[in-house]
């Protein structure tokens, strides 16, 4: 069974929806059949490349909302996310155009490391207050999954992968997908949003069965 997930980087979301997608695979019994496919998104793809903003600011700008109305959004957000072992830190959060961080996941991809980069740059953007659109900081990381330097500065200095990126955001729309973490099961069913572990572990259900091999 194929799980494809479109997800985001800065996704305070999909971190938290990866993390629950996680629980309910170890929780599903025929786990060793599951294979999960981490796709590109950008919430916000008109954000200018270059323009680095903090995170309260951009959300402020975004919703119209007050500085308290902000961090009382994100206060929510920070207490669900440790729900799941996570410790986000808003305060360091720096909003950047993603394009480069996908392109460079698409790399480690070809490496069989695309889940560790994507799991890396969340937890850099989320946690760390990485700013992820920076070459040297994409560099840095991408080598700490195991891509060679040589190859993370080459993409870095070019172009290449953007037709992978681009590819997964046509698909996206292709499929209807506005907002992430949207999970995609072997092209049959469809699950948006960061779930409750039984929501996602009774998605795995059904999809396996739909194959025909009833779920014990």
């Amino acid at each position: 069974m194929r799980v494809e997930v479109w997800s985001d980087v800065v996704c305070p979301w999909c971190y938290i929806g990866k993390r629950r997608l996680e629980k309910a695979v170890e929780r599903f019994e025929h786990a060793e059949n599951v294979e999960v496919v981490w796709r590109s998104f950008q919430l916000d793809p008109s954000h200018a490349k270059g323009v680095r903003m903090p995170v309260y600011d951009m959300l402020a700008a975004k919703t119209g909302g007050s500085a308290e109305q902000v961090r009382a959004m994100t206060d929510r957000v920070k207490a669900l996310a440790a729900d799941e072992g996570l410790t986000y830190d808003f305060d360091r959060a720096v909003a950047v155009n993603t394009l480069d961080a996908h392109r460079v996941i698409h790399l480690a991809g070809t490496l069989g490391l695309g889940a560790e980069a994507h799991e890396r740059l969340l937890r850099a953007h989320l946690i760390e207050g990485e700013t992820v659109d920076d070459h040297e900081t994409l560099t840095r990381l991408a080598t700490e999954v195991g891509v060679p330097e040589d190859d993370a500065r080459r993409v870095l200095a070019g172009d290449e992968y953007a037709r992978d990126v681009e590819g997964d955001f046509s698909e996206a729309r292709a499929l209807g997908i506005t907002g992430v973490p949207f999970f995609v099961l072997d092209r049959a069913y469809g699950v948006s949003g960061a779930q409750p572990v039984d929501t996602l572990l009774a998605a795995l259900t059904t999809a396996y069965e739909r194959e025909g091999t009833p779920a014990r």
